[in-house]
């Protein structure tokens, strides 16, 4: 069993379940820049209550900013935050993928490295196998 970990990333300390949302935030918001909290509990399909829960941590740490119409945005923390998983996902997806494995095995195991890999091992694999 798994239990829920904390990540460095470049000076941040990011429960993975933040980092969740975060990169859920940051592809829903490049289809729909107004996103409201009931937009990302249709994705993640998770209850609204744990989606305000997670909302608040990450409006306290200085991820995203909600404004008085209940938008939901990245700060740049937070998009940078986003960004950096998004891409591990990407590359690890890609990576896995030319060695053989089928597509949605990929992109599933892809979810579960991006959160616990290290910047360092990850720059290692971008520039060994020249993925980007």
């Amino acid at each position: 069993m798994r239990g829920s970990t904390a990540h460095h990333n470049g000076g941040n300390m990011i429960q993975e379940s933040g980092e969740m949302y975060l990169e859920t935030i940051l592809l829903l918001s490049r289809k729909k820049p107004d996103l409201h909290a009931i937009d990302i509990s249709d994705e993640m399909k998770f209850s609204k209550p744990s989606i305000s829960r997670a909302l608040g941590r990450l409006k306290a740490e200085g991820c995203i900013i909600i404004n008085e119409d209940n938008h939901i945005y990245l700060t740049d923390k937070g998009r940078q935050i986003a960004e950096n998983i998004y891409e591990k996902h990407e590359v690890i997806s890609k990576l896995l993928m030319s060695l053989g494995v089928d597509e949605e095995t990929a992109t599933s195991d892809a979810c579960k490295i991006e959160h616990v890999i290290s910047d360092k091992t990850f720059a290692a694999i971008k520039a060994k196998c020249n993925l980007k």
